[in-house]
């Protein structure tokens, strides 16, 4: 996700810690308009604003409760971004613990191998008069905006989507985004993290359907707000949150799965 953006790592941090200076900008872009760098990132999704003489991430300022984070989850026809693409999107926008809105779609494909089938339950024929990866994908983009990416495996899924953003020509998306495994590992104590798993044992989704995007990135949106109900109180701003998320230290877990009975009982 990085390589995606010219910035190197150092300078990254300090847009969510110390700030940035205009010519550590204006150095590794390369660009003698600033301004103008900072309105493709924009674009992109990604808001750096200026305080006093430095840069920072608009969202080292943004409160939690004021922010829009964005749950999304994709189904795929295989993991290769060059060789593959999506075929079902779904996302849902949260605001101060909310559900606020949501969006799905089928993909057009005309390559689905069994194995997928039977893990989605998405056909070719499923996806026939779906619309194409452009329109989807434009679409999605309007709705994604600057809001905060979030999803279950966060790599995946921010990767796709930005692979497929490249494929029909558009910039690839730049969202400050995080990862609700890694936050529920800080937040929920549970034996294992997985989306199903966590759906069990926290009863997040009754009706949820496992491998289907809208319903996942639901459960994903649930779990989520629950991470968001049990956060320190010194976790305050969206990069406070982020930078929380990524913390080394983990909630231990217990030794013995609790969905799993002892036989002698």
């Amino acid at each position: 996700m990085l390589s995606d953006f010219i910035l190197d790592r150092k300078s990254l941090s300090k847009l969510s810690t110390s700030g940035l200076s205009y010519e550590s900008i204006k150095s590794q872009t390369g660009s003698e308009d600033v301004d103008f760098t900072l309105e493709l990132w924009r674009a992109q999704g990604l808001d750096i604003v200026r305080d006093r003489a430095l840069y920072y991430y608009a969202t080292k300022f943004v409160n939690i409760k004021d922010a829009v984070f964005c749950i999304v989850d994709v189904e795929t026809n295989g993991s290769k971004t060059d060789k593959h693409q999506i075929i079902e999107i779904g996302a849902v926008k949260v605001l101060n613990g909310e559900i606020i809105d949501t969006y799905e779609s089928l993909v057009h494909c005309t390559d689905i191998n069994k194995h997928i089938t039977d893990i989605t339950g998405i056909s070719v024929e499923d996806t026939k008069d779906a619309p194409p990866l452009k329109q989807v994908m434009q679409e999605f983009k309007l709705f994604l905006a600057d809001s905060v990416f979030v999803a279950h495996d966060v790599k995946f899924d921010f990767k796709f989507i930005s692979s497929m953003m490249e494929k029909i020509g558009l910039s690839p998306i730049l969202n400050r985004h995080l990862c609700s495994i890694n936050l529920a590992e800080r937040t929920i104590e549970s034996y294992r993290y997985g989306l199903s798993y966590l759906n069990e044992l926290l009863n997040l989704h009754e009706d949820a359907t496992h491998h289907r995007a809208l319903s996942d990135a639901l459960t994903t949106a649930k779990l989520f707000i629950k991470s968001l109900s049990l956060l320190d109180d010194n976790v305050v701003t969206v990069e406070d949150l982020i930078n929380f998320s990524k913390n080394e230290r983990r909630l231990k877990r217990p030794k013995f799965d609790p969905l799993i009975k002892d036989e002698e009982e």
